[in-house]
């Protein structure tokens, strides 16, 4: 046996073999080199028993491992194969764990890297043969697509939109799942997590991308948006509507879940999930924001509202990884709500003040600011939110109730500028009376349109009793304008009948006549639109005339003769106003 100074000469001379030997065989010339120095250093004194176990278990796993590597054929088309190749690899896995010596550790480091470059293209390869099964808790079933995209050829099997959200979309069959995982786990441990993720998700991706192409939602840029006819955006929304329910509540969580079962690294099935579904969830996302970004015309805002009512009830839904996004979009279609409602308000104010309205009747604008508040008002609780300064939240349901919330500030406002364009279109009439009925006809539209929608509950009662103000104001206006110097003219004092009284009261009659019969000629061409307005400008003139008509007939009809219109004659002509029509 060697002495002690002997060892110590002996394990420098194998450390220098092993440290300048790259490979076994120049690690062997050099020890070759110290024989031919010193007996001392034969081959049987300078050999390492132990680095030559690993040496002859490494170039085991080198034989092994590299049979499987150069397959021409698919691994895991035989389970024996694959159960093989993952004892292999675990058996390299266990000696790079060991302190080997550089020599050794260059070729288990090279030998890893090849076996993780195949088990890396074997998990691709079950990944595009796998085809995915659509699972419900009572109903298992395959999702097909029913777009006019959908090609019966086409391997890539798409989700289709459900009637409930229930469901899970087990794209991949278990057993493929065991075999992925199996893959997954050895590379992890390899330190390939990255790689394998990475894997998964250039695979995952066209699934994905696929899937919402089918459900009609595709890329667009803002260009698109822009240059895109509103009707034509119409119908995409619809759909984007549907298939963001879909992919945030269906086919987004099943992927998650799936990346659960396949990776055993939360970092990795977090990498997996993110770059799978970035691209899709980019692309709903990149619509709504589009969207929300383009012209803010008036037409614009129910399907708004469609879109950032899908995102609210979305909110739990969102994975942490799209939640910063998802709350921008979120937010931007809010801003577009509120830009489209002072958009109104610039309509509203730029509609020109040109051609009066025939008779005097309901213009276009009330008409259309009218019926698109009543429709807004179906979206009450949502555009409350959307008006609130905060924007935190939607108000408690006491709150709706009060005439100082944010929409009902708003729609005040709205409801002032169009009185405002209103009033600026009242003085395009040469008749002033006939301006006043321009302005009834139009404020008793707004009032009734109020009462018959949500608008009266957010305006309040005070509101509505100073609408209702103004419009009797017009019409006592109307009265003194119309009905009061005709009344005026049947007014004569009570003295003796003399000629020239007689003359007097003649003139009397003809000045009366003349007075009813332009009266009767204008305003029967004139439009009352509401019923009850009709009626009540008719009997409050006939309260107004008739009685003292029918008093000077009574008391000066004798003296004239006889009169052109008797009291009876009078009441049909006006009750013949407003009928809009000419005899």
């Amino acid at each position: 046996m060697a002495d002690k100074g002997d060892e110590k000469l002996l394990a420098v001379a194998r450390h220098i073999a092993r440290t300048l030997g790259r490979t076994d065989t120049m690690a062997d010339d050099i020890l070759d080199v110290f024989t031919t120095f010193d007996d001392r250093f034969s081959r049987h004194n300078l050999s390492d028993s132990s680095d030559d176990d690993h040496r002859r278990s490494l170039l085991s796993l080198d034989h092994r491992i590299s049979h499987f590597v150069s397959l021409d054929r698919p691994v895991w088309s035989d389970s024996d194969s694959a159960t093989d190749f993952l004892a292999a690899v675990d058996s390299l896995l266990s000696y790079l764990r060991d302190d080997l010596g550089s020599p050794l550790l260059d070729r288990a480091d090279d030998l890893l890297h090849r076996s993780m470059l195949r088990l890396e293209d074997e998990f691709r390869a079950i990944l595009d043969s796998s085809d995915p099964t659509v699972q419900s808790a009572s109903d298992p079933r395959r999702f097909d697509s029913d777009t006019e995209e959908s090609d019966v050829d086409d391997p890539i099997p798409v989700a289709n939109p459900v009637s409930t959200y229930d469901v899970v979309i087990d794209a991949i069959p278990p057993g493929s799942v065991a075999d992925l995982r199996s893959i997954a786990e050895r590379m992890c441990t390899a330190g390939f997590g990255r790689e394998i993720a990475h894997a998964y998700s250039l695979s995952r991706r066209d699934f994905l991308d696929e899937s919402l192409s089918r459900l009609g939602v595709r890329r667009k840029t803002d260009e698109d948006i822009r240059s895109t006819p509103w009707n034509v955006l119409e119908d995409e929304i619809q759909r984007w509507v549907r298939a963001a329910n879909l992919s945030f509540r269906v086919l987004f969580p099943s992927e998650r879940r799936l990346c659960e079962k396949i990776f055993p690294l939360q970092a990795a099935a977090d990498l997996a999930f993110v770059e799978s579904v970035r691209g899709s969830a980019a692309v709903l996302l990149g619509f709504a924001d589009s969207i929300s970004s383009a012209a803010k015309s008036p037409e614009r805002l129910f399907r708004t509202v469609d879109m950032y009512e899908t995102l609210r009830h979305l909110l739990p839904e969102i994975d942490p990884p799209f939640a910063d996004q998802f709350d921008a979009v979120y937010k931007s279609l809010g801003t577009a709500i509120r830009g489209i409602f002072m958009e109104l308000e610039n309509l509203i104010r730029r509609d020109p003040a040109k051609a009066p309205v025939p008779g005097g009747g309901l213009h276009p604008i009330t008409r259309y600011v009218m019926n698109y508040l009543r429709a807004a008002c179906g979206s009450r609780r949502t555009l409350e939110e959307v008006m609130s300064e905060d924007c935190e939240g939607v108000p408690p349901a006491d709150d709706l109730d009060r005439p100082s919330s944010s929409l009902s500030v708003q729609m005040a406002w709205i409801l002032e500028v169009l009185q405002g364009n209103l009033d600026l279109k009242s003085k395009i009439y040469n008749d002033p009376s006939l301006s006043l009925i321009f302005l009834m006809n139009n404020g008793s539209y707004i009032i009734s349109k109020a009462k018959d929608s949500e608008i009266a509950a957010l305006m309040g009662e005070d509101w509505m009793r100073r609408q209702s103000a103004r419009v009797r104001k017009w019409a006592g206006e109307y009265q003194k304008a119309t009905w009061s110097k005709v009344a005026a003219v049947l007014k004569t004092d009570a003295g003796p009948t003399t000629s020239a009284s007689a003359r007097a009261v003649k003139e009397r009659f003809r000045v009366f006549n003349a007075y009813l019969e332009g009266i009767w000629r204008e305003q029967k061409e004139w439009v009352v639109v509401d019923e009850r307005l009709k009626e009540g400008l008719r009997v409050s003139a006939a309260g107004l005339v008739i009685p003292a008509y029918r008093s000077f007939v009574g008391r000066w009809g004798g003296v004239v003769g006889s009169v052109k219109y008797g009291v009876e004659d009078v009441e049909v002509m006006i009750h013949d106003l407003f009928e809009g029509r000419s005899r």
